[in-house]
């Protein structure tokens, strides 16, 4: 069997469709245990920029300033899932969380208590929707 392979331009093109769909305004929202039909309890929202990602290159799309929680709801359970939702709530990607080697790596520890604050720096999150 051989492998597909997908030029550039689809590359970029699945990205960018993906990540359009996020809409105007979405949230990134960090979960407990769940998938993508029963996602987990919230622990921390943080609202997207207006336009989520930049332009896909190389099949690549770089999130736009993402607005830290100061304040998340929290929970004694560790966070094992993020959601990248449109502004109504419908979810678009569904992914894990981990200290390393994941989808999203949480530096500061997957326990998020009451009041914390989570952030993303600036040009830190990316999505690919296809590789080479």
């Amino acid at each position: 069997m051989m492998a597909v392979t997908h030029s550039a331009a689809a590359r970029n093109a699945a990205t960018d469709a993906v990540t359009a769909l996020i809409g105007v305004s979405g949230n990134l929202k960090f979960r407990l245990a769940g998938n993508i039909g029963a996602p987990g309890a919230v622990v921390a929202t943080l609202p997207l920029s207006v336009d989520a990602f930049g332009d896909s290159s190389g099949g690549t799309a770089i999130a736009n300033p993402i607005t830290s929680d100061t304040d998340t709801a929290g929970d004694a359970s560790p966070v094992a899932t993020a959601t990248f939702e449109t502004s109504g709530g419908t979810i678009v990607l569904h992914c894990a969380v981990s200290a390393s080697g994941s989808d999203i790596n949480m530096s500061g520890g997957l326990t998020v208590a009451a009041g914390d604050t989570i952030a993303i720096a600036d040009g830190d999150l990316t999505y690919t929707a296809l590789t080479a």
